[in-house]
């Protein structure tokens, strides 16, 4: 669909305007968590927010491809808020670890959407 062409153009649009930080790299641990520990780079776009007030979040994977594959929605119960994370650059295997991290918890679920 043509909406679903220009959502995609307009996420990558933000992606080249903007600088990707990831403060929480593959191995580290959540600073507030100590039993979470990221599987995959995790981290945010630099001057942009999201409905947490931060910037939005991504996840960088490994692929050499470093494009938009997918986002995934969130809605955390503990927080009460919802958000998108965007996946750059993922393996299968990553967003099926990224998937997993969103929902194998009683307050956090996700749904991804992939990009086709």
């Amino acid at each position: 669909m043509k909406y679903d062409f220009e959502f995609w153009e307009a996420l990558e649009k933000l992606i080249q305007q903007s600088e990707i930080v990831i403060d929480r790299p593959k191995g580290t641990v959540h600073p507030k968590y100590p039993d979470f520990l990221y599987k995959v780079d995790y981290g945010y776009l630099r001057n942009t927010s999201s409905m947490d007030g931060s910037g939005i979040d991504v996840w960088k994977g490994t692929n050499k491809n470093q494009t938009i594959d997918a986002i995934i929605c969130t809605i955390d119960l503990t927080k009460k808020d919802s958000e998108i994370k965007i996946l750059i650059g993922c393996t299968e295997e990553e967003k099926e670890l990224i998937y997993h991290t969103h929902n194998d918890s009683e307050n956090m679920k996700g749904i991804m959407i992939r990009r086709y």
